[in-house]
């Protein structure tokens, strides 16, 4: 039976879900901006190595592979990014500026940007009216490919909206962007032990449903096999019932 509703339930729900999205978009901006920055950072120490101490190419690939040795799990320290972040640095020399605007772009928005602008009152118009209008990075290719900073003037506005609207291209990209999960440690392991979880809570409640003599013993072991024991682990559930049941 459906329970009656008060009449103003369903804009009390809409307000919610409203207040739930922006709440996201803002958590994702934050990590993606203290991301960017970190970008910001890294290419302006490799910049600044290169000018004062006269770092080659050679030393930027040995830089990469030492970081990816010390955090394997990040996908954005290869030698084509850490020339990404040395540019980027380079296009935004003022830490603060880029903080209150680039920050505000997934880096593949940047990147792009790096790519296709040559002068840094263009990259600074796109930027203010890829956050004003929430463009997604498609979009964004599509308007500095068709010259929209020329056809519309140079003037850069002072634009109203300071974070991008929960329904637009631009937070959904932040939301999704594969650098901030990885930024956070929440790729590809973190989602299969979400996985592993799911499954034994399946597995649990199956061996519920079938009855006494059944029970869950775990999921994960050391295995001897053949004699032989291996020092790795292996995910896997198992259960006992009235017969004893050994791994051989």
């Amino acid at each position: 039976m459906t329970p009656v509703l008060p009449a103003d339930y369903p804009q009390f729900l809409t307000e919610l879900k409203t207040r739930i999205r922006q709440t996201q978009v803002r958590a994702a901006l934050a990590v993606n901006a203290e991301l960017v920055q970190l970008y910001w950072h890294i290419g302006h120490r490799i910049l600044r190595q290169q000018q004062q101490q006269g770092w080659g190419a050679k030393v930027v690939v040995q830089l990469a592979a030492d970081l990816r040795i010390s955090f394997p799990d990040l996908t954005g320290f290869s030698p084509r990014n850490l020339r990404y972040m040395k540019a980027f640095a380079a296009a935004w020399p003022d830490e603060a500026i880029s903080q209150q605007l680039a920050a505000k772009l997934p880096w593949f928005h940047n990147c792009l940007l790096l790519d296709k602008t040559r002068d840094a009152t263009e990259r600074e118009w796109y930027t203010r009216q890829t956050i004003e209008h929430g463009w997604s990075r498609n979009v964004l290719a599509a308007q500095v490919e068709s010259g929209l900073y020329h056809r519309q003037g140079r003037a850069i506005s002072n634009f109203t909206r300071t974070l991008p609207a929960p329904q637009s291209e631009l937070a959904q990209q932040v939301l999704k962007d594969p650098y901030t999960f990885d930024f956070l440690s929440l790729g590809p392991q973190a989602q299969e032990r979400d996985l592993e979880r799911g499954l034994l809570a399946h597995v649990r409640a199956f061996l519920l449903e079938l009855g006494k003599g059944f029970a869950l013993v775990g999921s994960q072991y050391h295995l001897e096999v053949g004699g032989r024991t291996t020092t790795s682990t292996c995910s896997f559930t198992t259960c006992t019932c009235a017969a004893s049941l050994s791994l051989t």
